[in-house]
């Protein structure tokens, strides 16, 4: 399956391949502060792959806190979180945020809470090397 998503003017935009077609989609509502005030709700697939596009790179801010091992790509025109990446042993792992899909159904979507405010660094990371998106690239656009 194919999902398309972008920020809210379209200066970040995503296309996640996974497969096989998922039967549901693992939506994560952290409860950080950062993601509780933005009202995201995170996904990935480990075997899939992420294509990523910036418009205008100018306009978007990577923002990381506590850690600083996570970056939040926030559109700096419509202020949305598209996605956030972590770069473990020297390779780029992502999520997505499902509120910025195109055109899903929300039936496959399986809300349920995230706390990972008790895990230390090594665990975080370790945590994102298992279950974040390993496959992620960007490119000029999106064909």
């Amino acid at each position: 399956m194919l999902l398309n998503g972008h920020c809210h003017c379209g200066n970040i935009a995503f296309e996640l391949t996974w497969e096989p077609d998922p039967v549901e989609i693992p939506a994560r509502a952290c409860d950080c502060s950062f993601c509780t005030r933005h009202g995201a709700v995170w996904t990935s697939v480990p075997d899939g792959r992420l294509r990523v596009a910036l418009r205008d790179p100018v306009a978007v801010n990577r923002y990381a806190f506590g850690t600083g091992t996570a970056h939040f790509l926030i559109c700096n025109r419509c202020g949305v979180v598209p996605l956030v990446t972590c770069t473990v042993d020297d390779r780029l792992y992502a999520v997505v945020n499902v509120n910025t899909l195109d055109d899903i159904d929300p039936r496959l979507l399986n809300h349920r809470p995230a706390s990972f405010s008790e895990e230390d660094v090594s665990s975080k990371l370790a945590r994102r090397q298992a279950n974040w998106i390993a496959n992620v690239s960007f490119v000029e656009r999106l064909d």
